[in-house]
């Protein structure tokens, strides 16, 4: 038999074959739908041409720093991601130490919280905070103040959807440090304040740098909560790209925006790829034991890191259901119009998941061995809804009111989560089982289909659980590619909450909890059956490192 590398040169063609059809289709879709309309973004930025009757496009590519107007909104846009950056820092940090080094009697439950703000959409969120912190709000009410018009609302927001990010990173980077070296630093002398920041610090900084960068996008590139809880002063450059858009026709201008956003956005990502490389390397360490608590200070410390994951992560979807509760507006479900945007929500989603999963399936098989191409699946991820609905906008005028061109955008955002799962999933796979089975006469269809695929059952179903998450919850492109008879519960809600009048603002947040349930539905798809978050294979479709697309 001829030695295995005479042979290597045909495998490598063939599986080079083999990704190049599997990817093909993919392909055609971030193509399409993606690279193609940033490309005439780029375009319409440059050269102010925009294509569009009746639109204004007389503006510089400059025109953002030349104006006082637009250039408080891109310093603002940039001033609240960095702020919600530090303030998740600051409190996720001293938060991630103690759920990774104390171990008490619901820590599992606590850990699979944290998933709460990742499937819940960002209309719901919004609501939440200005049923506590808004005029009449739960908290406002009681304390006496409230944070309507001030920039203190969307900043609370942010970390609602952000905070559990960086804990859940600093979680998982805590159990990556050396008990070894912990123990041998404290055996000469050093205090645990010492041995955190000469030992602990330097292995945990890369992971947090990576989940801040994380955060400072979805903040930087956010639209949902920014519309609700900014108002007229504190909206954010996403904001102002969909009013210049909707309610200006302002398209020129629109696109310098959406362009400086995506250079901006880009750059961070840049960053945060490279960050991720070094964190690519495998390593295995001793990780530190967990203990109970011990003494008054520990105790109080695991209280207080409680009581701020309620305070942050939990009161907002308590107070919606407070408010819906307390609402005498329950017969607004049994509404036409209500039913028909429920009907459409559960419509769209199970199409565009069933779109998602078929691109994301392909795209995770087609990126085994290809690095490149592996990355090309968090493109949907770095560019922001608005940006991508308005590239279709332009680059397809006349598809913009058709529901092929929406759903398929629906899944353009909703499918690389299953790509990240199933790819995790594949890495996973212990080798040597497969290899057994081709030894016992399996064909490789075979061996996929009794071996490969169960393996990989409960990431894709992770992955799908995040996509349909992503679908219900989708907001921008719906407003930007949407016809009236297409409602979805998001656009009701925001339809709800543009109206005056206290049953109004009722009828939005029974709304707001019934599109919370079905997301916490997905909640429970995603995290329940896991034997365990410790269980690193288990969490890695669910890796928190590149998120639900939460700045939708």
């Amino acid at each position: 038999m001829p030695p295995l590398t005479h042979r290597q040169p045909g495998l490598q063609s063939s599986v080079w074959h083999s990704s190049f059809w599997l990817g093909l289709l993919p392909a055609a879709a971030l193509l399409v739908l993606l690279i193609a309309p940033l490309l005439r973004l780029l375009l319409a930025g440059f050269t102010g041409e925009v294509g569009l009757p009746g639109a204004v496009a007389d503006v510089s590519l400059w025109q953002p720093w030349q104006d006082d107007y637009l250039r408080w909104r891109v310093l603002w846009s940039l001033a609240q991601a960095g702020i919600t950056c530090v303030l998740a820092f600051v409190l996720g940090l001293p938060l991630a130490w103690v759920l990774a080094r104390f171990e008490f009697t619901g820590r599992s439950l606590v850990l699979r919280l944290l998933m709460l703000p990742f499937v819940v959409p960002t209309l719901v969120a919004a609501l939440g905070v200005l049923a506590l912190w808004g005029p009449h709000g739960v908290l406002s009410g009681w304390l006496g103040i409230h944070l309507q018009g001030t920039p203190w609302l969307l900043l609370y927001g942010n970390l609602f959807f952000n905070l559990c990010l960086v804990v859940r990173a600093g979680v998982d980077a805590l159990g990556q440090v050396s008990a070894r070296q912990v123990a041998a630093a404290r055996s000469l002398g050093a205090t645990p304040w010492r041995a955190f920041w000469r030992i602990e610090w330097p292995a945990i900084a890369p992971w947090l740098m990576s989940g801040l960068c994380l955060v400072f996008l979805y903040c930087f590139a956010g639209f949902g909560l920014a519309l609700v809880l900014g108002g007229q002063t504190y909206a954010t450059v996403e904001v102002e790209i969909y009013t210049l858009v909707a309610h200006e026709l302002q398209l020129g201008q629109a696109s310098v925006l959406a362009l400086w956003m995506l250079w901006l956005t880009g750059a961070v990502a840049l960053v945060y790829a490279w960050l991720e490389k070094r964190l690519a390397a495998p390593t295995r360490v001793e990780p530190v034991l967990r203990k109970a608590p011990q003494g008054l200070w520990q105790w109080l410390a695991l209280l207080a890191a409680l009581a701020v994951l309620v305070l942050v992560c939990l009161l907002p979807i308590g107070a919606i259901v407070w408010r819906a509760l307390a609402a005498d507006a329950w017969a607004t479900l049994l509404e036409p119009d209500v039913l028909a945007a429920l009907g459409n929500t559960l419509r769209f989603s199970v199409i565009a998941l069933v779109l998602a999963t078929l691109l994301g399936v392909l795209h995770a098989l087609a990126a085994q061995h290809s690095v490149w191409w592996r990355a090309a699946a968090f493109l949907p991820f770095v560019v922001s809804p608005v940006t991508v609905a308005f590239g279709l906008l332009l680059l397809y005028p006349s598809w913009t009111a058709s529901l092929p061109l929406l759903l398929a955008a629906y899944a353009l955002l909703a499918y690389p989560f299953v790509t990240k799962a199933l790819a995790a999933g594949l890495d996973s796979l212990p080798p040597h089982v497969l290899q057994a089975a081709r030894t016992l006469g399996a064909s490789p269809w075979r061996s996929f289909w009794r071996v490969t695929w169960p393996l990989l059952r409960p990431a894709l179903r992770r992955g799908m659980a995040f996509a349909a998450a992503t679908a219900l919850g989708e907001f921008a492109v719906t407003l930007f590619l949407s016809r009236p008879e297409w409602t979805t519960l998001t656009t009701l809600i925001y339809q709800r909450l543009g109206h005056p009048g206290q049953t109004s603002l009722d009828q939005a947040f029974v709304l707001a909890c019934l599109l919370m349930l079905l997301a916490l539905l997905s909640f429970l798809m995603i995290e329940w059956p896991a034997p365990g978050f410790e269980n690193s294979q288990q969490v890695a479709g669910t890796d928190v490192r590149p998120k639900a697309h939460k700045h939708a």
